[in-house]
């Protein structure tokens, strides 16, 4: 079957008499067994539930995964991967990530005596620089906010040659188009609260592996740790999934025209988007997937009050997150990236004049006229 098709028939089939084409909604927290010594697949609903289990075999079979975990947040995900940790390891993660995800390395780390290096470039990295107490590869790529672009296969080949594991955090692309397990990673993590979901009204997250051995391990700390994602938002989440193939090619529509014109504009300095010829990562993108999402970033020139483009935007809302329908614009360096201290900020890149935009699936039209009423009023 293919992905679009899959999207909306894949998943458990109900076993009920009656079998509705949407998985039920099991609001039950334990299950009745049939005899004393009769454990049944489930049985309470912290361990494993109907409609949790239909999502997680759902977005396993898109992923091409063998077993696949929900969680109640994007957050949640990466810290179960991150629980396969030990004391004394150390976790080498690229420059510009996930504000939450730098928060948990630079704090819960050092609390659990892991330690972390920044690599600033993962394609040109010496691997036979990292100490021998390194086990642990954190990849986003494209990253956030500034959209590096990682070569997964070339990184995971290096990496398991010196017997590491590979965790990429593919929220930006989702499995439509983008398939980390298949370019060698170990591990595959994303806030399913972005394109999975699509409609800025669930939190979850989702984590993706192969190996038996690792999803024993995983599994055990899911039910351990109880992050898990609740049955309503599992059933919301089936359903945002369904739609995912069809919205995600409106979002790459309206993205590419998007970063054209913020190119052709005059009034940025540089826009940062893989689908752009003049991107760094652009052939490593075409190479490892079929499209390049929907999140593009632009530094304004300085004749331009970046806080009053964003407050003179109408479709465009102020807001943190991304991946719903709506378009949304933030500040990284106040909204979403604020946990890097000021002097990392700049290092990386992430200056006052940044700004991330989400493009939603709007009428394209109505947000290039809404971007050029806004630079308009914008210019000093």
């Amino acid at each position: 079957m293919k992905y679009e098709s899959l999207a909306i028939h894949g998943g458990r089939k109900d076993k009920a008499d009656i079998q509705g084409v949407n998985y039920p909604l099991y609001l039950s927290s334990t299950f009745v067994q049939d005899k004393l010594d009769d454990f049944s697949e489930f049985m309470y609903s912290r361990s494993n539930n109907p409609t949790r289990n239909n999502v997680e075999v759902l977005s396993a079979q898109l992923e091409g995964a063998k077993y696949g975990l929900a969680m109640s947040s994007g957050m949640a995900a990466t810290a179960l991967a991150f629980s396969l940790l030990k004391p004394g390891e150390k976790v080498l993660i690229n420059s510009n990530v996930y504000g939450g995800t730098w928060t948990y390395v630079s704090k819960v780390f050092d609390e659990r005596n892991i330690d972390y290096e920044i690599v600033t470039n993962f394609n040109t990295y010496d691997f036979e620089q990292a100490d021998e107490k390194t086990t642990t590869i954190f990849i986003e790529t494209p990253s956030n906010p500034l959209l590096d672009v990682t070569d997964i296969q070339g990184v995971s080949k290096k990496a398991k040659e010196k017997g590491m594991r590979v965790i990429v955090d593919n929220t930006f692309m989702t499995s439509y188009l983008q398939k980390p397990l298949e370019l060698g990673a170990d591990i595959v993590v994303y806030s399913a609260t972005k394109y999975y979901a699509g409609h800025s009204d669930i939190i979850a997250g989702l984590v993706m592996v192969n190996d038996d051995a690792i999803y024993d391990e995983l599994k055990f700390h899911q039910k351990i740790l109880g992050a898990i994602l609740s049955p309503f938002d599992s059933f919301l989440l089936t359903r945002g999934i369904k739609t995912l193939p069809v919205r995600m090619d409106r979002h790459l529509e309206n993205t590419m025209q998007v970063a054209h014109y913020f190119q052709d504009s005059g009034a940025v300095e540089k826009v940062y988007y893989t689908g752009l010829k003049i991107h760094e990562g652009y052939e490593i993108q075409r190479k490892q997937a079929k499209g390049d999402g929907a999140v593009l970033s632009v530094a304004l020139k300085k004749e331009y009050d970046y806080a009053i483009f964003c407050n003179e935007l109408k479709l465009f809302d102020l807001a943190v997150s991304l991946g719903g329908v709506e378009s949304l614009v933030c500040h990284p360096a106040s909204m979403t990236h604020e946990s890097y201290a000021k002097e990392l900020q700049e290092q990386i890149g992430i200056t006052e004049n940044l700004l991330r935009f989400s493009v939603g699936i709007e009428n394209i039209d109505d947000l290039l006229m809404d971007i050029q009423q806004a630079l308009k009023k914008a210019k000093k």
